[in-house]
């Protein structure tokens, strides 16, 4: 048989939260500075807890009050009260800015944050950085995410977003490829050459702006399922692939891929940093967003 549940009888909590802080200062004017309240409001609340107890906890005298012995007692009490309640939460807020969850794609991931994270380590030792890949979107609600780094148009209701890239695409393929399809190739080439995941859309808009007819996808080929392995077959010349540019950076500078076009196209997504409005002032959110903005402020591309 369930015991039956004790009820607590306590008085407003607010209400007891501004008598300590009065009590603290023997003040009203102070514990309305300390809890960005007014001093009339202060008043308000320790009325209040004074007539639900029945005996006064303050003397008011002239220009000043001064706690009754009983408003002392009660004081003391309360405040070490409210330095255990602070002391848990400090635990939790520790242990929260402890880690740093990040969600981010794989195509993300594996073409530019994992190179660079470790810049965000050496800039703050005392906070871990945990990386979750996955291509659908996190759920701040129901998992435990700081931050998410996802690909779309924005906005989205709830979430504070910072734009961190244009999400553009134009055609790659190995030195060796070009070289084995004479040198160069024009855009209208790429309808009869081995293609990479050409069901990709992209494929369809960058043709389409390269004044070529394309009615539907092709599904030919290899298809794969991120760009970060669409871009490593190419290097391996098993055809074209279309690539972001910024993400493929060194390895076109070494050699290992070619950009045959200038055309560089846009369907209008982007990558975005997104975390929770309430979360705007947490500090280890801060710290990477500005980490993170600075770190593509100084990529080229």
């Amino acid at each position: 048989m369930p015991y039956p549940l004790e009820m607590r009888h306590l008085p407003p909590l607010a209400a007891v939260r501004v008598f300590e802080a009065a009590a603290r200062h023997e003040n009203f004017t102070a514990a309305a500075v300390e809890l960005e309240m007014t001093q009339a409001a202060v008043s308000y609340q320790i009325r209040l807890l004074e007539e639900r107890l029945g005996l006064p906890l303050f003397r008011r005298e002239r220009r000043r009050v001064l706690l009754t012995e009983a408003g002392r007692r009660t004081a003391s009490q309360l405040t070490a009260a409210f330095d255990s309640i602070d002391a848990a939460f400090a635990g939790l807020r520790a242990e929260d800015e402890a880690v740093l969850t990040v969600s981010t794609t794989n195509t993300f991931a594996n073409l530019w944050l994992a190179w660079r994270l470790g810049g965000f380590q050496l800039a703050h030792p005392d906070t871990a950085v945990r990386m979750l890949t996955d291509n659908r979107l996190a759920d701040f609600v129901t998992e435990e995410v700081d931050v998410a780094i996802r690909s779309g148009a924005g906005p989205w209701p709830g979430l504070v977003t910072h734009r961190l890239m244009a999400l553009d695409f134009t055609p790659m393929c190995s030195p060796g490829f070009l070289a084995g399809h004479g040198g160069a190739i024009a855009p209208a080439d790429l309808l009869q050459l081995p293609l990479i995941s050409a069901h990709d859309p992209w494929w369809a808009t960058w043709l389409r702006d390269a004044g070529l007819d394309v009615v539907a996808a092709r599904h030919t080929g290899i298809r794969l399922d991120s760009q970060a392995h669409e871009g490593r077959a190419a290097v391996a010349g098993q055809g074209v692939a279309m690539l972001t540019p910024l993400f493929w950076q060194n390895d076109l500078a070494a050699g290992r891929l070619v950009q045959p076009f200038a055309h560089v196209g846009s369907d209008g997504e982007a990558y975005w940093l997104v975390y929770p409005e309430a979360r705007t002032k947490v500090v280890k959110i801060k710290r990477f967003r500005e980490w993170l903005l600075a770190t593509l402020g100084d990529s080229p591309g």
